[in-house]
């Protein structure tokens, strides 16, 4: 069944663009613009049908400093909406707007909505390299953007992604007692599926069926980055694409004449937080936010994990996905693929909108499967921010009715956190662990997470030296004990 207000997706696009000279690409905008005309055309509304959107959100990007992204996406498509959404950094924001969208329209608040965002960072590198200027350009962070870590992890070298989800693996891999060698071939399992996924997607940036060997074996072509991950497992935000989704209710659909077999209900939904800085995690093998909102939005669907058919688990890093599967009680063996697009490092990773294209490629499969369902996750900064969707072209049950997130973050919110040391002194042991490497494939920064005797966890860097990196790169480093020192804000962990 489903009530004149039930939210449904309508249409979706997608846009890749690759190969293009820098002075004649697309920026962010006019990619937009382009899959939102898609979405359209795939909702059987055309263009014109744009110009009845009355909420419009865009997903923060990266590719252009613009002051109001939003207006000039609506003045291109020719919309007047008033409830206009500019987002802010983070992976999960494209489920996280769907799953808010579908509140207002279950709520009467909204009738037709569209969703979009891209990235252009493939031209913008090209351009650069080539010493060509475009109406677009890379946009400077501002500290407003780097909220998602505490000035003492930012001195440490905790900021970029390829730093921190290493650290992740590095914990994952200790807990379940495996050796360097043997987890090296369980990434490598885990994502080559991945490749063979993108390779059938033409939207996909690169379109190559890679086996696990491959994925994981250190070589000139595939340098480690952030150990234990080489280039091939990390996602990959320099490419240029885009999506749009577009949202209305059960009636609007109707009054639009969107054809019955184009529509893709939201069953469940959730949206949660872990602790939100690195340093405060409960420990780096588990996420009790996934859990929640998993637990969450099964219980909202009626469904569990073996109704659905397919699945696009974030997977911007290995530890990532090993995470969800975890929390949200996956098979160990994959029998079903674990993404349908291919994943952020095969699909691409286009900044903050990756998910956009999952739901997108998710309602492209379901329409395909008429009756299945299929679960969508979403994440932001570090394995911080959680969104999921379970969608499906049968109509739901009941009326959609979103538990407010806040119901269930409060007891994520009471989950411990460990005292911090941010000036740390004395005996010491590891946590987690990483060394960074430099696009030459040499280590040159080692990054620790550690606890003092007394508990407190601690941040710091290793000596760069060849010996300690040769300690945490040749055996197992987690445990391992040793002294910190602290000096001007600058914490020192070594491990000999």
């Amino acid at each position: 069944m489903s009530d004149e207000t039930t939210p449904v997706l309508i249409g979706v696009g997608q846009v890749t663009q690759k190969d293009v000279d820098p002075r004649e690409a697309r920026g962010p905008i006019e990619m937009m613009r382009d899959a939102a005309r898609l979405a359209a055309e795939d909702a059987g509304i055309g263009a014109a049908g744009l110009g009845r959107i009355d909420r419009l959100a865009v997903v923060r990007f990266m590719s252009g400093n613009y002051a109001d992204p939003v207006a000039l996406l609506a003045e291109t498509l020719g919309a007047h909406p008033v409830d206009r959404v500019h987002t802010a950094v983070g992976g999960n924001s494209p489920q996280m707007l769907v799953n808010e969208t579908a509140e207002k329209i279950a709520r009467g608040e909204t009738r037709l909505a569209l969703l979009a965002g891209a990235e252009v960072l493939s031209t913008i590198t090209r351009a650069q390299k080539q010493g060509i200027d475009t109406p677009f350009s890379a946009i400077t962070l501002t500290e407003e953007d780097r909220n998602g870590s505490l000035p003492v992890e930012l001195a440490h070298g905790l900021f970029p992604p390829v730093n921190v989800y290493p650290l992740f693996e590095n914990a994952l891999r200790a807990k379940r007692g495996r050796s360097l060698k043997a987890h090296l071939k369980k990434i490598g399992d885990l994502f080559a599926p991945f490749t063979k996924v993108a390779a059938a997607n033409p939207n996909a940036w690169f379109p190559i069926e890679r086996t696990a060997e491959e994925l994981v074996t250190p070589g000139a072509r595939n340098r480690f980055v952030g150990y234990p991950y080489t280039k091939l497992v990390n996602a990959i935000i320099e490419v240029d694409q885009s999506a749009a989704v577009l949202m209305a209710s059960v009636a609007e659909a109707k009054r639009l004449g969107v054809p019955r077999e184009n529509w893709v209900y939201l069953h469940g939904c959730a949206d949660a937080k872990d602790h939100w800085y690195v340093l405060e995690r409960v420990n780096y093998h588990s996420s009790p936010a996934i859990r929640t909102m998993g637990r969450e939005a099964f219980a909202m669907a009626g469904k569990t994990v073996a109704d659905m058919a397919y699945f696009d688990i974030y997977s911007c890093f290995p530890s990532a996905v090993q995470i969800a599967k975890q929390e949200l009680a996956l098979p160990e063996v994959d029998e079903i693929p674990l993404t349908v697009t291919g994943g952020l490092p095969y699909f691409g990773g286009p900044g903050n909108n990756y998910v956009m294209h999952s739901i997108a490629e998710m309602a492209r499969r379901l329409r395909a499967d008429p009756g299945t369902f299929g679960l969508v996750t979403a994440n932001g900064w570090y394995v911080t921010k959680h969104a999921a969707g379970i969608y499906s072209t049968a109509a739901p049950a009941r009326p959609f009715a979103r538990k407010p997130p806040d119901l269930y973050q409060a007891e994520i919110d009471a989950e411990p956190k460990p005292a911090l040391a941010l000036e740390p002194a004395g005996d010491a042991r590891i946590e987690t662990y990483t060394v960074v490497h430099g696009r030459d494939g040499e280590p040159f920064m080692g990054i620790v997470i550690g606890r003092l005797g007394d508990g407190s966890r601690f941040v710091a860097n290793t000596p760069a030296d060849a010996d300690v990196f040769d300690l945490l790169l040749d055996g197992e480093a987690i445990g391992r004990k040793g002294k910190v020192t602290s000096d001007g804000g600058q914490n020192s962990f070594d491990p000999r």
